[in-house]
């Protein structure tokens, strides 16, 4: 397995390391549900670094990058972040990204780590000329601080005043005393916070550095249990889950995202044709009525029939009861309408509610 340069960290801190697409990455350090909490409340330090950058340059990148994503990215200013789906023809997604703007002919994008490998391909596979692109992964590490006093711990590490950088921007050159970093306000719990790009040498002693400077506030290191149970409450999609080469952005709730009046992408005519035609089916958010807890696959039925499953299930450590996000048949997706979730062979009632679990907390 592949290790990232705070590995020494999690040892440090006791983490419970797994395979996560092959990353030896903490699942958890002292618990899901402190790491859950001290995200909500206070905050919470986790090692990103698994994640893949690449970097998009050249006079057309700006017309490339376009032609790649469903987002329309022509609106972007210079130090904004967009969120897009990457579709295949089909309308499948290939990966969720996070896109950079330095300026229109140099980007920055975030992709998803199990999918760095297949994404690089699929960028060069339609690479067009006047454009560049580069794996930049093995170059930076990224560190993520979330929660409501992540400003306030962050900020007494540097001189530059964090509240200038607003939610989806960044600032490319924020001093941590010695060490140099990448900066974005941005995340995937639901809460303020930021992610860091540094270079790998310097990752372990900014990672000790946040973890001293919130030690009065609370922080805790938080690992990839705490960071499903976080997006979740909040909806976020997880690749492979909510989304994948099967289900499209529309199916997925994304539509925000898909941009149809824009000109050409891969993906656009299947995405237009099955809006037109009407969903067939959806992701929706559950409440458990039953005792039981819904996991990621389990199926659910109306009557005898099967519509759908489980793309997300948890006990919410927030909202103190048992949630799911499910892909299912439209018409079992208006609220409250009442479903079976087959858990350990038995049909246990859910009701379909509205999304999000747990509002959003960032600041604008």
């Amino acid at each position: 397995m592949k290790r990232t340069p705070l590995y020494e960290k999690h040892l440090k801190h006791k983490g419970k390391l797994i395979d996560f697409g092959g990353w030896e990455l903490p699942v958890e350090y002292t618990g899901i549900i402190p790491e859950h909490e001290a995200v909500r409340n206070a905050a919470g330090l986790f090692d990103v670094s698994h994640m893949g950058e690449v970097t998009v340059e050249g006079e057309d990148a700006e017309k490339y990058i376009q032609k790649m994503v469903t987002n329309d990215i022509s609106t972007m200013n210079a130090f904004q972040i967009y969120y897009s789906p990457m579709c295949y023809p089909e309308g499948g997604v290939v990966d969720d990204l996070l896109i950079y703007k330095y300026n229109k002919e140099k980007y920055l994008i975030v992709v998803n780590a199990a999918n760095t490998e297949k994404d690089f391909n699929w960028f060069q596979a339609h690479v067009a000329s006047k454009v560049a692109v580069k794996d930049i992964s093995s170059e930076y590490a990224q560190i993520a601080i979330q929660g409501p006093k992540a400003e306030q711990v962050l900020q007494k590490l540097t001189d530059t005043d964090l509240d200038t950088i607003k939610f989806f921007h960044f600032n490319d050159d924020v001093k941590f005393g010695s060490v140099t970093a990448f900066i974005s306000r941005n995340g995937y719990t639901g809460e303020d916070g930021f992610e860091i790009l540094v270079k790998p040498h310097d990752a372990g002693t900014l990672w000790d550095n946040i973890i001293e400077a919130g030690k009065d506030e609370g922080i805790l290191p938080a690992g990839l249990g705490a960071r499903d149970t976080l997006r979740f409450e909040v909806c976020l999609p997880l690749y492979g889950h909510e989304i994948d080469s099967s289900i499209t952005p529309l199916e997925a709730g994304l539509g925000y995202f898909v941009k149809l009046d824009k000109n050409d992408f891969i993906g656009k005519d299947a995405l237009a044709l099955q809006k037109a035609s009407g969903l067939k089916r959806k992701v929706v958010a559950l409440e458990m009525v039953d005792r039981g807890i819904p996991r990621a696959g389990f199926e659910v039925f109306a009557g005898d029939n099967k519509i759908g499953h489980i793309t997300t299930g948890s006990y919410s450590p927030t909202l103190k009861k048992s949630i799911g996000l499910a892909l299912l048949d439209t018409e079992f997706t208006a609220e409250d309408t009442i479903v079976d979730v087959s858990i350990r062979g038995k049909l246990l009632k859910a009701k379909v509610i509205k999304k999000p679990f747990y509002s959003k907390k960032y600041k604008k």
